[in-house]
C-alpha cells in the first residue's frame, strides 16, 4: 500500500494533488485484484451439464454434477463438511443444513439420521472399524464419539470452552480425528486455533502432543485432516502450507510431500491394491488466475511413497460436471467410489450476490480398469 505526505495548504486538512490521488487509486485496485474469487465463468444457470469423466489410469470417474443424495423436500445441506462410510457401504454426511447427520445407502435414499440440538458446528467425522464414529464440533471444541445410530460413547473437551488460542492444549477449535487401527489409539487434528495433534488411548485417555505454528518440519499453518495408515505412519494435511506431512506415532517428523494446492482433506483406502491417499485440495489461485487450470480445487491419489497416482479434477472451482468448489472432506466405499463433502457455502455461496446454497455433496462413481 503506497503512503504519502501531506502538503500544508491554508486549512486544516491535508490535500493531495489530482495526480496523487490518481496514483493511489490505481495501486489501491491493482492490490484489490488478488482477493475475491469471481463468480462468472464458474457458475451455471442451467445445471452442470453432466455426467463428465475426470481422473487418470486406474482412478478414473464419472461424475453428474449434481448435489449427491435424495434429500426430502424442505431440506439442505448448507454445505456437507465431512462424509464416512461404514462397513456395510452406508454413506454418512455431516453438515450444517436441516439435521447434522444423514445415513444414506449407496444409492443415496435416506436410511437414518441423528444429531439434532446436540452439534453447534459440524466439522469432521472419521469411522473406526467398529463402525464407531468421531465427530468433531469446530463451534464448541469438542470431540464425540457415537454408535452407527447415534448413541453417544465419549466426548472430550467441554462445550464452549475452548483451551487458548495456540496454547498447545486441548483444544482450540480442532478438525479431525485419525485412528490407529491396530491399537485403537487415536489423534486428534487440534488445528484452527491451535497448531498441535494429541494422542489418546482407545479409552480417551490422552498421551501426548506435538506441532507448533510455522512452515518448518513438524510445524503446522491449519493441521486441518489426519490419517492413519496400516503401519501405524501418520499422515497429516497441513493445509495452508500446501503439504502433507508424515510423522511415526511418536510424533516424529519422517517426510512430507509438496507439489499440491491448500490440502485440506486426506484419507486412506486400500481398494485398488495398495494403500492409496486421498487428498482433497481447495483452490490455491486468486482473482487475477481464476481461470488458471492445476492449481484446484481437486481430489490427488498419492502412494504412501508420496508417489501421485492420479489427479481427479485439473479445471478451476465451479457448478460444471467434473470441478469442485471445496473438497472439505473425503470417503472411499467397498467398490472404489469417492464422496466428496465441500464447504461451499462457507467458501463461495455465502459471498455470492445474493448469496445462495451451491452444491456441497458430490459422488465419483469409479470405471472399470
Amino acid at each position: 500500500m503506497l503512503s504519502f505526505s501531506p502538503s500544508l495548504a491554508t486549512g486544516s486538512e491535508p490535500t493531495y494533488s489530482a495526480a496523487r490521488v490518481r496514483r493511489y487509486r490505481m495501486a489501491e485496485q491493482r492490490e484489490d485484484w488478488e482477493f475475491g474469487l469471481p463468480e462468472e465463468g464458474h457458475v451455471l444457470p442451467s445445471g452442470p451439464g453432466g455426467p463428465a469423466i475426470v481422473g487418470e489410469g486406474k482412478f478414473r470417474y464419472e461424475v453428474s454434477g449434481e448435489n449427491w443424495g435424495k434429500l426430502p423436500e424442505d431440506w439442505v445441506y448448507k454445505e456437507a463438511t465431512a462424509v464416512a462410510v461404514d462397513s456395510k457401504d452406508q454413506v454418512y454426511v455431516f453438515n450444517r443444513g436441516t439435521t447434522p447427520m444423514i445415513v444414506f445407502d449407496r444409492d443415496g435414499n435416506v436410511v437414518r439420521t441423528w444429531g439434532e440440538g446436540i452439534f453447534k458446528s459440524a466439522h469432521g467425522i472419521t469411522m473406526g472399524p467398529d463402525d464407531t464414529m468421531f465427530c468433531v464440533d469446530n463451534g464448541d471444541s469438542t470431540v464425540r464419539k457415537f454408535t452407527a445410530e447415534g448413541k453417544l460413547l465419549m466426548t472430550l473437551g467441554e462445550a464452549d470452552q475452548p483451551a487458548p488460542r495456540m496454547s498447545g492444549k486441548p483444544f482450540s477449535v480442532p478438525t479431525d480425528v485419525a485412528i490407529d487401527r491396530r491399537t485403537g489409539e487415536f489423534y486428534v487434528a487440534d488445528g484452527y486455533s491451535n497448531a498441535r495433534v494429541h494422542k489418546y488411548t482407545p479409552d480417551g485417555d490422552y498421551l501426548f502432543s506435538w506441532g507448533e505454528s510455522g512452515t518448518g518440519e513438524g510445524e503446522f499453518n491449519i493441521v486441518h485432516n489426519i490419517a492413519v495408515g496400516d503401519e501405524g505412519w501418520v499422515y497429516v494435511a497441513d493445509r495452508e502450507n500446501h503439504r502433507i506431512q508424515v510423522f511415526s506415532p511418536d510424533g516424529r517428523f519422517e517426510t512430507q510431500w509438496g507439489n499440491l494446492s491448500r490440502t485440506a482433506a486426506v484419507r486412506i483406502d486400500k481398494g485398488a491394491g495398495e494403500e492409496a491417499l486421498y487428498v482433497g485440495e481447495y483452490f490455491a489461485g486468486i482473482r487475477t488466475n481464476d481461470i488458471g487450470t492445476d492449481l484446484g480445487p481437486r481430489v490427488t491419489v498419492m502412494n504412501t511413497r508420496g508417489e501421485i497416482l492420479a489427479r481427479v479434477g485439473r479445471y478451476s472451482y465451479g457448478d460444471h460436471a467434473g470441478r469442485f468448489y471445496s473438497p472439505h472432506g473425503l470417503a472411499v466405499d467397498s467398490r472404489g467410489d469417492i464422496y466428496v463433502a465441500e464447504v461451499s457455502w462457507s467458501d463461495f455461496g455465502n459471498k455470492m450476490d445474493p448469496p445462495r446454497e451451491i452444491r456441497s455433496m458430490q459422488k465419483l462413481v469409479k470405471l472399470a480398469d
